[in-house]
């Protein structure tokens, strides 16, 4: 049976909010039904929830499920990226859809950075991500993937995900199975892992639907078996 990524890896929302303007945003409409800021439009940075991070149970957090990191101003991300470094029990994954505009350098081993890609005409998302973000590891999310992105130029990606539309839109859009088999078979020829998730399931079968995670990530999940309070 195939597994739910969020039991996997959990979200800390540090900053809400984003202008990148995908018109398939489910950030904004859950912003908007639950009041979390007042404008989607102008992100906000919630410093108090940096203290999650001292939590001693290893976890996976992604910090940019409710925004886009290029929104996040530079004093936000060099508050986060000294907590990260306080806290090397924990891995923490960041995601952009403009990393065109991104310029960083770490060298932490316990952050990983990373683009979404929904669309062949988006690949140079991933080009861009390496050109402007200096970092131990990079990921790519193919989420909702809207059409065949051919040939995918991986070189030093470190992990790969893939999913569909979700919600009331995904009647409208479909991701073929054989898309998702293409960026399979590319990732595993060149031994990255690969995640589908688990909306996948009906469109590739439950039976066929592989689930990997990258060392370090399992590592944390293992970890996390074995803690005791």
């Amino acid at each position: 049976m195939s597994i739910c990524i969020k039991d996997q890896i959990q979200n800390m929302n540090l900053v809400i909010g984003c202008t990148v303007g995908c018109d398939y945003c489910y950030a904004r409409n859950n912003v908007k039904r639950w009041h979390m800021i007042n404008d989607f439009a102008k992100p906000e940075f919630f410093p108090n929830k940096l203290r999650l991070m001292e939590k001693q149970r290893p976890q996976n957090f992604l910090l940019t499920g409710m925004s886009d990191l290029a929104v996040w101003k530079p004093e936000w991300l060099e508050a986060v990226l000294a907590k990260i470094q306080e806290n090397p029990q924990h891995q923490f994954l960041f995601l952009s859809k403009r990393p065109d505009l991104l310029r960083i350098n770490t060298d932490l081993e316990n952050a990983w950075f990373g683009v979404t890609v929904t669309r062949k005409s988006e690949l140079w998302r991933i080009d861009a991500l390496r050109a402007n973000v200096r970092a131990r590891h990079y990921h790519v999310t193919f989420e909702p993937l809207f059409d065949d992105p051919g040939l995918v130029d991986l070189l030093g990606i470190d992990w790969v995900v893939v999913g569909t539309m979700t919600g009331a839109q995904s009647r409208k859009v479909r991701t073929e199975p054989e898309w998702a088999w293409s960026l399979t078979n590319q990732a595993h020829a060149g031994r990255i892992p690969i995640f589908m998730k688990e909306d996948l399931a009906p469109i590739i079968g439950d039976e066929n639907m592989i689930q990997e995670m990258p060392k370090a990530i399992n590592s944390v999940l293992e970890a996390q078996k074995a803690w005791r309070k």
